[in-house]
């Protein structure tokens, strides 16, 4: 199960963009958040690949 969450960030030139992720933990079973910030291009494949 994902959750997904996209901030746009300007910083001067750059667009980038943050994306948080919810991961159930293997050990636990507990969720959660794993945050990156990253290229707008890249979002949809940092989001599809598994932890």
């Amino acid at each position: 199960m994902a959750k997904k969450s996209v901030a746009t960030l300007q910083t001067g030139s750059k667009r980038l963009t943050k994306a948080i992720k919810m991961v159930k933990s293997p050990k636990t079973g507990a969720y959660i958040f794993v945050e990156t910030i990253t290229a707008p291009e890249l979002v949809n494949d940092w989001l599809s690949k598994q932890k």
